[in-house]
C-alpha cells in the first residue's frame, strides 16, 4: 500500500535542501514521510532500489551512490551491521552530514559508539547523532503519540487530591495489618505468659484501639469521596465497605465519649471498687481506723 504524503505547509521546494535517508524501513520510511510534509525534498538510499515500492508518495528511490550525489544531509537509518558498504563511498561523503538515528540492543554491546564507528568508516564526513529517541510510532502518529500527551499530561501526583488519598490508603493499610498481627502474637498463650499485666493491659488495650482506627481509617479513605454518594449505590443498598463500617465506627464513638474527663473518672474509680454514700464503706473505714489507733 503506497503512502501519501500531506504538507502540514505549502512551502517552496526550491526553499529546502534535499535529504537523503539510508534506509527503507519503518523509521526510515516515517522520518522520509515527516520530511516530505515539513516540504523537504526527499530522496532514499537502498540496496534494491527496484523493490523499495512503500516509500512515501513524493520521494526517489535510488542505489547509495546516487542518493549521496543528490544530497549533503544523509539519514543513517539502517544497523551498524551493515555500514561496510560506506568505506566505498568516503570520496562521495566527504564534507556532507551523517545524521546518526541508530541504537544498540544492549548497553556496551560494542567497544565504540556507533557515532565513532562512523566516524572511522568515512573521516572526511560531519557525524551527528540525532532522532535515536523517537520512534517510528511516534512519527507516524505526529501530535497523537503517546510521548507528546505524556508530557502534555504530566502533573504533579501531591498536587492531586487523588494521589494523597491512595497513598494515605495504602500507609493506613499496611500500619493497621502490622499492629493487627502483632495483636495476634500477643495474644497466643506462649507470648502473654512472658509479659505482666501492665504490657499485656497496654498491648490489648491502647494498640487494640489504635489498631481499631487505623483500619477504620483505610477503609473511610478507600471510599474517598464515594463513601456516602447515592449515585455510586447500586438499587440504593450500600457497599459492603459501608457496612463493614457500622460496628468500628460505633464502637469508636462509645469510646470517645468513655475518654471524656467527665466520664472517664467515675468510672476509673468504679474499676477501682470505690461506692459513693455506701454504709459499708463507712463501716469498713471507721473499722480500720479503730484497728490503725
Amino acid at each position: 500500500m503506497e503512502e501519501i504524503a500531506i504538507p502540514l505547509t505549502m512551502p517552496l521546494q526550491d526553499k529546502y535542501e534535499t535529504v537523503c535517508v539510508f534506509g527503507t524501513g519503518d523509521f526510515g520510511r516515517s522520518l522520509g514521510y515527516k520530511m516530505l510534509q515539513c516540504g523537504y525534498p526527499v530522496v532514499f538510499g537502498s540496496r534494491k532500489p527496484q523493490e523499495s515500492s512503500l516509500v512515501p508518495k513524493g520521494a526517489e528511490v535510488l542505489c547509495y551512490r546516487e542518493a549521496v550525489q543528490r544530497a549533503d544531509v544523509i539519514i543513517m537509518a539502517i544497523h551498524r551491521q551493515h555500514y561496510d558498504f560506506l568505506a566505498e563511498l568516503a570520496d562521495d561523503l566527504r564534507g556532507k552530514v551523517l545524521v546518526d538515528v541508530s541504537n544498540n540492543l544492549r548497553i556496551n554491546q560494542y567497544p565504540q559508539s556507533n557515532a565513532e564507528h562512523l566516524a572511522q568508516l568515512v573521516p572526511g564526513s560531519k557525524i551527528v547523532k540525532a532522532f535515536n529517541t523517537v520512534s517510528a510510532w511516534a512519527l507516524q502518529s505526529g501530535t497523537l503519540d503517546a510521548s507528546r500527551q505524556a508530557v502534555a499530561n504530566r502533573t504533579d501526583p501531591f498536587i492531586i487530591p487523588s494521589g494523597w488519598l491512595s497513598d494515605s490508603y495504602v500507609a493506613l493499610g499496611i500500619l493497621g495489618f502490622f499492629l493487627f498481627v502483632l495483636l495476634g502474637i500477643t495474644s497466643l498463650p506462649s507470648v502473654s505468659n512472658t509479659v505482666n499485666w501492665r504490657e499485656f493491659r497496654f498491648i490489648q488495650s491502647k494498640l487494640g484501639y489504635l489498631t481499631l482506627i487505623l483500619c477504620t481509617a483505610h477503609t473511610l479513605v478507600y471510599g474517598g469521596r464515594r463513601f456516602l454518594s447515592p449515585s455510586i449505590l447500586r438499587w440504593c443498598l450500600p457497599s459492603a465497605y459501608v457496612l463493614s463500617l457500622i460496628l468500628p465506627c460505633v464502637v469508636l464513638v462509645i469510646k470517645f465519649v468513655l475518654v471524656m474527663p467527665c466520664l472517664d473518672r467515675p468510672l476509673t474509680k468504679i474499676r477501682q471498687g470505690w461506692e459513693r454514700n455506701s454504709k459499708t464503706a463507712k463501716k469498713a473505714q471507721y473499722e480500720n481506723g479503730r484497728a490503725d489507733m
